[in-house]
């Protein structure tokens, strides 16, 4: 099951870029959120391969999720890989540059179920397709403009 979105962002493509490759402040993130995060690898020296074991309480039920970095491509993007029980995804971040000032973030969610269980939640989600994907984009457009706010600098005075 695919899904994808995408966020036009007023900042130049490698500010885009560096604010979506700062694993260390999705990893605090997930920490403020009640995760446990345990980092296998230095994103900082060599994000290629860094692997994140993740916990999480999701609808009252324990959850485990190893995540890692498969493709770094700067400053056009990059590939992750994640699993949970028997369903895995691979997410894609792709920017492109529209201008110098102006980049269009995307987002491409590639889900696939290995076990009988993983199918039937991917079957739940194809039947709630619609407002999981209306959730998706709020949540990218969220977070396109949280890149904005952060990194936007004040225009000169004339």
């Amino acid at each position: 099951m695919r899904f994808d979105t995408y966020e036009d962002i007023e900042l130049p493509i490698a500010t885009v870029y560096a604010a979506v490759t700062d694993f260390d402040g999705f990893e605090r993130a997930a920490l403020r959120r009640g995760a446990e995060v345990t980092r296998r690898g230095d994103p900082a020296a060599d994000p290629l391969g860094t692997t994140w074991d993740v916990s999480l309480n999701f609808r009252g039920k324990p959850r485990r999720i190893t995540g890692r970095i498969l493709k770094l491509d700067p400053p056009t993007g990059f590939v992750s890989q994640g699993r949970s029980g028997g369903l895995s995804g691979r997410l894609t971040v792709t920017l492109l540059a529209l201008s110098t000032r102006r980049t269009r973030m995307s987002m491409v969610l590639d889900l696939t179920a290995e076990t009988i269980p993983a199918r039937i939640l991917l079957q739940s989600l194809r039947l709630a397709r619609g407002s999981i994907e209306q959730r998706l984009r709020a949540r990218v457009g969220r977070l396109a403009k949280d890149i904005e706010a952060r990194y936007r600098r004040p225009e000169p005075l004339r």
